[in-house]
This record gives C-alpha cells, structure tokens and sequence, in this order.
C-alpha cells in the first residue's frame, strides 16, 4: 500500500506542476498581442480492485492524477486603438491566414501587420498575409472567390488610370419649359476619363420638343479630340419619352455612347454606357414640372494617383485613399475558421497550425459564414485574466503540497513499519 501511495502522490505533483506551467505561460504571455490562455484539466488514473468487496459496490483504490487536457480558451481578447493602419484586429471567431516563402501556410489571432521592403503585408515575423486581390475587369470589384494570394500594396507607388466606361447623371428636366429648337433647354456636364487618365467634359443638351419629349446632344470639346480649338464634336443624339407621371419611358434600356475615332492625347478611344436606369431599374431621368436640375453623377473611371492612405473596412477590404479623395479597394483579407479551433497546434510566434483534430480550415471574407469582422487600426490584446490565474496559481500551489505532504506521510508509515521488528 505505502508504493502506491508514493505514486499517487507522484502523480499528483506531477500534475499540478503542469498545471503551474500552463499558468506561468499565461502570465508570461499576459501582454502579447492575440495570445490565448489555457486552462488544464486533471483525469484520475485507472483504479486499482481489491478483492472481498460487497456484491453492491466495488472496492477500489485510485492509482492517482493525470492531466486530461491542456487546451486553449479562444474567447475575445480587449481592442485597443494602434497608430498603425495596417493594424487589425479579429472581432468573433477566425483566423487570419500567412504563409511563409516556401508557401507553408499557417493562422493567427495577432494582426500586428506592416509592409515589407517589397510592398507585401506581413506578420512580424515575415510571413505574407493572404487576401483576395484579384479584380473583376467588367465591375472593377475585388472578387472574393478562387486562390489566395500575397497581398502587396507598395505606398507612394503610381496607380494607373482606369478609363471610364459607364456614366450617369440623376436629373429632372422641367416639363414646363417653352420649347426652343434652337437653344437647349438644360445641360449637364459630366466628367469622364480616358485610358492615360486624362480628364473630358462631356456635355448633355436636352432640347424639350413637346408634352413628354426631349432630345439629348452629347458633345465633347474639340480641343480634346483634335488638339485645337473648334466647335464640339458630336459623340451621340437621340429621343427621350416620358410617360404621364414623369417617368422616362423610352429609351427602355442603356444606351451606349460612341467614342471619338481618337483623343488628342494618343489615349486608346472607348465608349461609354450612359446609365438611364439605376441597378434597380428606376429611371435616372425624369421630367416633372419642377426646375431642370442636376442632383447626382456617377461615372467608375478615375487619374492615376498614389496610394496616400490606407484604411481596413470591417469586412476585411483594404481601402487605398489617393488623388483628391478618391479611394479603391485595393484587397480584402482572408480568413478562416474551424470546427475546432481547440485542436490546432501552437507553432510560436502567435501561430497555429492544421491538424487533423481541428478540422478543415473554412476560408472566406470576415463577416461571413461565421467568421467574425475586423476592426482596423486596432489590436486584439491577450485574453489573459491575471485575477483568474492568480487563483489559480494558488489552488495548483496547495494542490502541489498537498501531495507532496501525502508523500512525506507514506515515508513516514513505511518507516514506522521498518522499525517493527526493533
């Protein structure tokens, strides 16, 4: 009886000496950026039976403690505010994705990122963050689906120019203006670009020619077509129908405006959709008996710039300020999460790795599917509770000389029975 009592005695301090090296971890890492603590689950070992019990209830003696389990506790740490604007910090649940130059992919909670000498978002130990950075050529979007990729977004550097290919103005023309057939009744002028980034004025003339009806002129200045001064170059006419409420009626759909065969600069000529109707299908024309006015213009082209500032939205996209205030998103960050986050393997430097108790990773744009948002310009502090490890601390430390006390008594009665026989 006295060995096994030794060794459950063992078993004891060996547990709770794990159990105050998980607390000193906790407590060293108290200040780390995305750390999570861990806690320490204790199991009894596989007791022992002995013989001449009741038929009821077994006789058994426990053989000790084991640890059962170490495992991270992935609650939300604090956020605080960061100078940095590549800083950013994880909101619910999910990962941010890294991977180093041999394209060896790992995860962390710790979003202390900056830009390497080539450009490239890193981790601070050098490892690139991954995003979605490819663009939709038709909407100029950033597309969230398909392969990952290093997310480089070199400051100072000169973006190119984007040639405007859609317009559109939210304008009334007044129903009650006299009809002139000569001079136009109201214009608008909207600013386009073309393919060196150079800016055009096109001009809109709309001629009222009776109850409901209009025609539009679209002119450009023929300065920027022919590089000399001269009477405006026609790039498209046509009719606009409005029914008895105002609303515009014909055309029935976009219509498209021709080019110049060239602009005086040498840019690659492109037309232009002119949007009569707002993505809903609502006319973006219309004519009430109110003053013609022009509220609103939109067009997607814009100058080449540089990257001023950066700034990261909560869902992930990494917006680039640049010309006068004209922004862009430049990427939007990937993360992923698990069925188990639990399981993943600790690799050091506030990274984790696969494995095959956590699950597959679940990678998309924060915000969805579960994942949490971000926050930028922030920092998600550690999740430790020094008043909780403290505790703790205490209860490891007593269960720690309560077995080594349990040892010192089993020496104590093995030498009692040695000394029977004196």
């Amino acid at each position: 009886m006295a060995a096994g009592s030794f060794s459950a005695g063992l078993s004891g301090l060996s547990a709770n000496a794990t159990y105050l090296s998980v607390i000193g971890n906790n407590l060293a890492n108290i200040n780390t950026v995305g750390f999570k603590s861990s806690t320490v689950t204790f199991a009894d070992l596989v007791s022992q039976t002995l013989g001449g019990g009741s038929s009821v209830n077994p006789m058994q003696i426990g053989l000790g403690a084991a640890t059962g389990s170490i495992s991270p506790i992935f609650s939300q740490g604090p956020i605080d505010n960061s100078p940095e604007a590549t800083n950013v910090a994880l909101q619910g649940q999910g990962f941010f994705i890294v991977q180093d130059r041999n394209g060896a992919t790992s995860y962390t909670r710790a979003g202390a990122f900056s830009f390497d000498p080539d450009g490239r978002l890193v981790a601070p130990d050098g490892r690139a963050v991954q995003g979605y950075t490819q663009i939709n050529p038709n909407t100029g979007a950033i597309i969230t689906t398909g392969q990952l990729a290093d997310i480089v977004v070199p400051p100072g550097v000169l973006r190119a120019p984007a040639a405007t290919t859609t317009f559109g103005t939210l304008s009334n023309l007044d129903a009650n203006v006299p009809i002139d057939a000569v001079n136009p009744e109201f214009t608008t002028s909207v600013q386009v670009y073309d393919s060196l980034g150079a800016p055009h004025v096109l001009s809109i003339d709309f001629n009222r020619t009776g109850a409901g009806a209009w025609t539009y002129t679209v002119t450009v200045p023929n300065l920027d077509v022919n590089g000399v001064a001269g009477a405006a170059v026609t790039l498209g006419t046509g009719n606009l129908t409005f029914d008895g409420t105002g609303q515009l009626t014909a055309p029935a759909a976009d219509v498209t405006i021709t080019a110049p065969a060239q602009w005086a600069n040498g840019a690659t000529p492109n037309d232009f959709t002119w949007n009569l109707y707002d993505p809903n299908g609502v006319p973006m024309l219309t004519s009430f008996s109110a003053a013609s006015q022009t509220s609103s213009i939109v067009q997607n082209g814009e100058a080449a710039g540089q990257i001023q500032n950066l700034s990261i939205s909560p869902d992930g996209a990494i917006i680039g300020t640049f010309g006068a205030g004209k922004s862009i998103t430049l990427a939007v960050l990937a993360v992923a999460s698990f069925n188990n986050p639990k399981g993943l393997l600790k690799l050091g430097t506030n990274l984790y790795g696969e494995s095959q108790a956590a699950g597959l990773p679940s990678v998309g744009t924060p915000g969805t599917g579960g994942r949490g948002t971000v926050i930028g310009s922030a920092l998600e502090q550690s999740n430790v509770d020094i008043a909780r490890e403290f505790t703790q601390m205490i209860l490891a430390q007593r269960g720690y000389q309560a077995n080594a006390r349990s040892i010192t008594t089993s020496d104590e009665v093995l030498l009692e029975t040695l000394q029977l026989k004196r």
